[in-house]
């Protein structure tokens, strides 16, 4: 058993959506170890975060944590990296 790194991209459901509500929800609700902020366009901002984890059970325990969260549209894994 390792740990992996998982990069995600958290878009909300319109550019009116508090951004800052998100975040607050998600770094209270997992271990994040890097989190950032992105423009997309037309007042769009998309929120990017790496968590490590272990690797059992995959992604999709952390993907359904995100979508739960109230305002988030869409939810991506960008990457998986073992480490």
């Amino acid at each position: 058993m390792g740990t992996v790194a998982i990069s995600i991209k958290i878009t909300p459901e319109s550019p009116e959506v508090d951004i800052e509500n998100i975040k607050k929800k998600i770094l209270s609700d997992m271990v994040v170890k890097d989190l950032k902020i992105e423009p997309i366009a037309f007042g769009l901002k998309a929120i990017k975060i790496l968590i490590v984890k272990n690797d059992t059970g995959g992604t999709d325990d952390v993907e359904e944590k995100i979508r739960g969260i109230d305002g988030v549209g869409s939810v991506e894994v960008e990457s998986v990296t073992l480490l």
